[in-house]
């Protein structure tokens, strides 16, 4: 690192075991999981729930998301190249995950969730709204690791040259910036949840916020992020923008909803009823 700029030349692969490369983005994928099990561990506890209803849920939204992501990059990014060699969207190890399919993956998981375990979908939303903006940090962690996703030239001083992939210049770390957007959301969210009892005050507001929040912080970051695809030179807001404008309006629509219209729930019996 000298006075201007960082450069960055990280291996991917953090080691090798039988001739299998385990990288660090699969770690803090991993990891991820991790996070959000623990977070849903927290507000079981807080709630008297038994915890151990989290690994059926884990389950669920863990399909909900490997599938959502890797059909959302399928899908929305690169759809000519799959559908012309449909054998490669099963090779996840190639790349190509979405984070708009995979917020849709999450909630038709949570769908199905609901309706088997008999779980009020709005209650479930709230609560993953606490999990998904940690998650997502480790996720945009990854992404550095990997040199990919990154920003614009820049000279500001914590600009990153990623030298594998053959760059000179220094770019915006936009990986970096989406991480701790992401991390100050979910202190936000945590708050909300567990000093404001916002989830049984007016169900809906927590998870509104957190829509509005992470995918205008999504809208506003792609501005300096370098285009995912060609297609997207062509467009006025490219894809990562226009997939984030419904999930705004969404959050938008669920916070006017829960402050006119949702009835408080019970609170937890740990509760301090603030």
């Amino acid at each position: 690192m000298n006075l201007l700029f960082i450069n960055w030349d990280l291996d991917p692969v953090f080691f090798t075991v039988f001739g299998f490369q385990v990288r660090y983005y699969g770690i803090l994928f991993a990891i991820a999981f991790v996070a959000s099990y623990w977070i849903f561990t927290r507000m079981y506890k807080f709630e008297s729930i038994k915890v151990s209803e989290i690994d059926n849920l884990a389950f669920y939204v863990g399909i909900g998301v490997v599938v959502g992501a890797r059909l959302g990059h399928v899908l929305f990014y690169q759809p000519d190249y799959y559908f012309s060699h449909p054998w490669h969207i099963l090779n996840i190890r190639e790349g190509g995950l979405a984070s708009h399919g995979a917020a849709i993956g999450i909630l038709i998981a949570l769908g199905l969730y609901s309706r088997k375990y008999k779980r009020p979908f709005i209650w479930l939303l709230d609560r993953i709204s606490l999990a998904v903006p940690l998650a997502g940090m480790f996720v945009r962690l990854g992404n550095l690791m990997n040199s990919e996703i990154y920003g614009h030239v820049t000279n500001l001083p914590w600009g990153f040259v990623f030298l594998r992939e053959g760059e000179t210049l220094p770019k915006h770390p936009t990986q970096i910036y989406e991480a701790l957007a992401y991390l100050a959301i979910f202190f936000v969210l945590y708050w909300m949840h567990f000093k404001k009892e916002y989830a049984f005050k007016k169900p809906g507001m927590q998870f509104g916020l957190f829509l509005m929040l992470l995918f205008l912080a999504r809208f506003l970051i792609e501005f300096i992020k370098n285009d995912q695809v060609g297609f997207e030179q062509e467009m006025a807001l490219n894809m990562g923008q226009i997939l984030s404008l419904p999930f705004i309006l969404a959050g938008i629509g669920f916070m006017i909803y829960a402050n006119k219209y949702a009835k408080p729930n019970a609170r937890p019996q740990n509760s301090k009823g603030k």
